[in-house]
């Protein structure tokens, strides 16, 4: 007599042991080096609206054109490519700048990390967070606002590196202002690799900074330097190239772009738009400006390196028409990132946009609503690579410690929410349905015993107690608690394993560098 085929199915599913393997699996994943995304993207416009803004591009390419300011190289490998250069200013024929990019740009590439299991595949479903970005000063609650310095710097790193949700470790997280100018892109560099094995990004302030960079990023690497699926150097580092808008290339960004180009390391074309003052106040003008000014500098790494890596970036927020000020977590500024995620996917290009954006002081409620209106849409729109995912407050100016924690945060519920839904047998739950059945529980059912540790995304920071022991735990808001998270961790930090020869390869480089220049007793 053959089995009851719903019995034969039953047998056949995961027992409670094999159900809590699969759910430590599934918090082991939390770890992994980048997202895949397992939900669709969201659009807003559709092919007419999206050929409309792709022929503006070429509009503004063929008609206005873009300069290249004081770099007499980059004018010339413009010349003979065929554009009609008159003095700085060059024009391209209709259609040039995608074919560039579209013959040779990869629509995908590996950043390997020193440690390979956290190289990253940027473009595709997949999505990358790395830290916020520039910012000259620091704040947290204990001592406010003031200038960044290399040991906030460090900091940084370390919890980058700690934390789960993120899968770089950034490049220039905070401005170490107690450092020389000229020197301190060495400091910076070395610290990404002591502190951190994940994937970081150079120096673009000189052309000799970019090369610094690049030859610090090989001695991590060690001797093999060639990745074996491409053929080319790898690509050690990925580093952003923001665009002087409107439509203008300065001979600092170029030689920065021309040095990382050459070696085979991605750049990131960005350009760094408030809307309203550097583009018009409209999205669709927005749009095609940010698309010409990116393809004509994404065109000219294909120039130099023809198979390069390169993102295609955009920086888009909106300024308060009354005082001039950047606002972020707007609707216009997030209508611009889905629609320029669209025409990077329709261009076959890695796409950069997005993070944790706000204009507010300090970790509030502002910070809160703007950064999570700038993160959502990121990963609604499919963006690959998420500049500035933690720590932005204050319009980019200031590093904050706490914003960093609740960034990191809402970064793991990303995590979650672009995982999907689980269909497996497991997701699917019928063994507790049936276990339970009407007018009972769920909460001790084995499937549920089975689950619980990972059923849920589970926040270090949410306080989601009564308000009895909430009260009883000294009444702390999210910023008291987030305080005590960072202290916490830079505590309990330590340092991935570095190959000692390395090191010292490493800091005998540095020491020549510094050497090399006039004040080298500084």
């Amino acid at each position: 007599m053959s089995e009851n085929p719903a019995v034969a199915e039953r047998r056949a599913r995961p027992s409670g042991r094999e159900a809590k393997r699969a759910a430590r699996a599934a918090r082991a994943a939390v770890s992994v080096p980048y997202i895949t995304r397992s939900i669709p993207r969201y659009e807003v416009l559709n092919e007419e609206g999206l050929a409309l803004i792709e022929r503006n591009a070429d509009t503004i390419l063929e008609e206005i054109g873009i300069e290249f300011r004081d770099d007499p190289e980059a004018i010339e490998i413009w010349r003979k490519a065929g554009a009609d250069v008159q003095g700085e200013r060059v024009r391209f024929v209709r259609g040039m700048c995608r074919a560039l990019v579209q013959k040779s740009a990869p629509r995908e590439y590996t950043q390997h990390a020193r440690n390979p299991a956290r190289s990253i595949r940027i473009g595709g479903l997949n999505t990358v967070f790395a830290p916020a970005y520039g910012s000259p000063f620091i704040h947290n609650l204990d001592e406010g606002r003031r200038y960044a310095t290399i040991k906030d710097f460090q900091n940084f790193v370390r919890l980058a590196y700690m934390a789960n949700s993120l899968h770089h470790s950034g490049g220039t997280i905070c401005e170490p202002v107690d450092l020389p100018v000229n020197k301190r892109h060495l400091d910076m560099v070395y610290a990404h690799i002591k502190y951190s094995d994940k994937p970081f990004m150079g120096s673009v302030t000189a052309p000799e900074r970019a090369a610094d960079s690049v030859e610090m990023a090989r001695i991590a690497a060690g001797p093999d330097l060639i990745d074996p699926e491409t053929g080319r150097p790898k690509t050690l580092l990925t580093s952003l190239i923001n665009v002087n808008s409107p439509m203008t290339y300065d001979a600092t960004m170029l030689g920065a772009l021309k040095v990382y180009s050459r070696a085979n390391q991605a750049v990131i074309v960005t350009p760094f738009i408030l809307a309203g003052a550097m583009s018009p106040v409209t999205v669709a003008g927005t749009a095609a400006q940010t698309l010409a000014e990116a393809l004509a500098g994404m065109a000219f790494t294909q120039l130099l390196n023809p198979g390069a890596p390169v993102i295609f970036g955009s920086f888009a927020s909106s300024i308060s028409m009354q005082s001039g000020a950047p606002t972020f977590g707007t609707p216009e500024p997030a209508l611009v990132l889905y629609t320029m995620a669209a025409l990077a996917r329709r261009l076959g290009v890695p796409f950069r946009s997005g993070g944790g954006l706000c204009a507010s002081k300090i970790p509030d409620a502002q910070a809160a609503y703007e950064s999570a209106q700038t993160l959502l849409p990121t990963c609604l729109a499919g963006v690959n690579f998420v500049l500035h995912t933690a720590g932005w407050l204050e319009g980019g100016l200031a590093m904050g410690y706490e914003k960093f924690m609740l960034d990191c945060d809402q970064a793991g519920m990303m995590h979650t929410l672009l995982a999907g839904i689980d269909l497996s047998d497991n997701g699917q739950a019928l063994d507790a349905i049936r276990e339970v059945g009407p007018g009972k529980h769920f909460l001790g059912c084995s499937h549920t015993q089975a689950n619980f540790e990972n059923a849920f995304y589970r926040s270090p920071l949410a306080d989601n107690n009564s308000y009895e022991q909430w009260q009883s735990e000294g009444s702390q808001d999210m910023a008291q608690r987030a305080n005590s998270l960072w202290k916490k961790q830079l505590r309990e930090y330590e340092a991935p394993p570095l190959d000692v020869a390395v090191d010292e390869a490493l800091l005998d480089y540095i020491n020549r560098r510094k050497n090399a220049f006039p004040d080298s007793n500084i």
